[in-house]
């Protein structure tokens, strides 16, 4: 297949749902359950936080989270079911973003509790992104 029909294959909305479900589980996943120890673990004050240009982040956040989600689109194809998503999703997650980050985060000298928590999102936002992909 060419990439033009991939595209025209694609289910843009099962994208968008994707890219924000990514977005959402990342206000989760920094917020509630691991905001404090991923804050210790880069060093990052709540007044550090305080002074991000929020519109900057959230915005560019959504478009790479969309970009992510078109990616992963086009990689497991139309005709994907749910269980090929989730599992197409997972693997990426684990097997691609997780890795790579393992060996920045080894030449970076950052901590393993950091890897967790950042992998662990990466993991858990394209297994869910490749979940509605699919089921879509």
């Amino acid at each position: 297949m060419d990439m033009l029909s991939a595209l025209e294959n694609i289910n843009w909305l099962s994208v968008i749902v994707a890219s924000i479900s990514s977005f959402l589980v990342g206000g989760i996943w920094y917020g509630p359950l691991f905001g404090k120890p991923w804050r210790h673990a880069f060093g990052f004050t709540e007044t550090d936080l305080n002074t991000r240009n929020m519109p900057k982040v959230f915005s560019l956040s959504l478009l790479l989270a969309f970009i992510a989600a078109l990616n992963l689109a086009l990689f497991i194809g139309a005709n994907a079911d749910m269980a090929y998503g989730l599992m197409a999703g997972f693997m990426t997650g684990l097997g691609w973003v997780a890795t790579l980050l393992g060996i920045l985060y080894l030449f970076e000298n950052r901590s393993f509790k950091a890897f967790l928590i950042n992998a662990g999102y990466c993991i858990v936002a394209l297994t869910l992104m490749g979940g509605i992909l699919g089921a879509w």
